[in-house]
């Protein structure tokens, strides 16, 4: 029996992963423009974090999470989101004491929820998230908003709007769920049984319900902008102000909740109409309490996540192509014992001198070859024979143009580099 891949996991071949690439190292160049630096965390964490951090009476924690015990006896879970893991290295090596604040990192790499899988929802998925650590101030929400949506920009994406709510401090969220548990208690019978558990512990979690999203009651339901304290609304009029400024649209939803209990004041996610199933490529916002309850002092916060298969499948829906160049810059042939010897050497004298090439190694004829480096669209194909190794030459192909000329060994890698250049120059 064939072993095949777990279900809600993928495997990204050549042809494809380059995509991911030039995704990753687009992510990678604006974060340094905003000054974001990179942070990698362990895979697994122990799973108090993501009870502490995420809420446990979020989905995520009472049924997606991938939990198991070690031969230790403690309890670990492969993390299912980005930031809880953020802030836990934040606090575990005091990057609050440096002189360089807000704190601003960065992260990429898998993330594993027991969901099921879907187009742009997999069990496996690798996201990429920003948090901004220190700051109180409405101008970085901005900014942190901003950032994902110039990274959408620069990739060629179109058809996007910000949907954005305030959650509000904690004097509003604990008025709003005073009235979420007045409002939902003589209907929650008619509710599932997760909501019927979360009334009293946690009301804001009703409202993210799939299940009962089309009960009347729901859509009657007190939002938390009814709720909000004069600091809370001054704050939420800032972003909305920045954002302004910036020219960034948006369109202000007062059922959007996001599904982690984190979130205080603004939170946000970024739409794109025309993915299908799966709308919401990016979310994220405020998360005030998040560092205290984790264990470290009592500081704001604020970032987002977004999934790169779903940035992918947006990119699939609206028929964008990433200048993704796969070609080699050149592709040798020896046609002999002694010219495959003398082409080995030139192969590796090109790549340390930053060439991207290679030669066959299953000893096909020279039409072959051609052919090969045909498909692996070499720009340009170098030639070996008894003749030109004779004369110290090579013969040089130029794989657009079809002309050849011979050229003097000792100046075919600059030949090379000299074509591809203008190759790349004119692309």
């Amino acid at each position: 029996m064939m072993i095949q891949v777990p279900r809600g996991t993928a495997d990204v071949l050549p042809g494809e992963i380059e995509l991911w690439q030039y995704i990753e190292d687009k992510a990678r160049d604006i974060c340094r423009r905003y000054n974001y630096s990179e942070i990698r965390t362990p895979v697994f964490e122990h799973t108090e974090l993501f009870q502490r951090g995420v809420g446990e009476t979020t989905d995520i924690v009472e049924k997606e999470m991938y939990t198991f015990e070690d031969r230790g006896g403690r309890s670990l879970t492969l993390r299912p989101e980005g930031t809880a893991s953020t802030v836990r290295a934040y606090i575990e090596h005091k990057m609050y004491g440096s002189p360089q604040q807000p704190t601003k990192l960065y992260y990429i790499g898998p993330m594993f929820r027991y969901e099921r899988p879907q187009a742009g929802r997999m069990r496996q998925f690798t996201q990429f998230g920003v948090e901004a650590i220190g700051s109180n101030d409405p101008a970085i929400d901005a900014e942190v908003i901003a950032l994902a949506m110039r990274l959408y920009e620069e990739l060629g994406l179109k058809k996007l709007h910000v949907e954005l709510n305030s959650l509000g401090d904690a004097e509003s969220r604990k008025a709003h769920r005073e009235a979420l548990i007045k409002h939902f208690t003589p209907h929650i019978h008619e509710f599932c049984s997760d909501c019927q558990s979360r009334l009293t512990r946690n009301p804001l979690r009703i409202l993210d319900c799939k299940k009962d999203a089309d009960k009347e009651v729901m859509k009657t339901a007190p939002t938390i902008l009814d709720y909000l304290n004069e600091a809370s609304k001054s704050y939420f009029e800032k972003v909305k102000k920045h954002l302004d400024d910036l020219g960034i649209a948006y369109v202000v939803n007062p059922n959007l909740v996001r599904g982690l209990d984190y979130y205080t004041h603004t939170a946000f996610e970024i739409m794109e109409r025309g993915i299908g199933a799966v709308s919401t490529i990016c979310g994220g916002g405020r998360y005030n309490g998040l560092v205290q309850e984790i264990g470290g002092n009592d500081m704001p916060g604020i970032g987002f996540a977004m999934s790169i298969e779903r940035v992918l499948l947006a990119l699939k829906t609206q028929g964008v192509e990433l200048p993704i160049d796969q070609g080699l810059d050149c592709f040798v042939i020896g046609l002999g014992e002694a010219a495959e010897e003398k082409a080995f050497l030139l192969l590796n004298e090109m790549r340390r001198q930053g060439l991207t090439a290679d030669k066959d190694y299953l000893g096909r004829k020279m039409k072959a070859q051609m052919k090969a480096a045909d498909r692996l669209q070499a720009k340009v194909v170098v030639i070996i024979g008894e003749d030109e190794l004779s004369r110290d030459i090579v013969v040089l192909k130029n794989m657009e143009t079809g002309d050849q000329q011979e050229v003097a060994f000792d100046k075919v890698i600059a030949k090379v580099q000299e074509i591809t250049k203008n190759d790349k120059q004119g692309r």
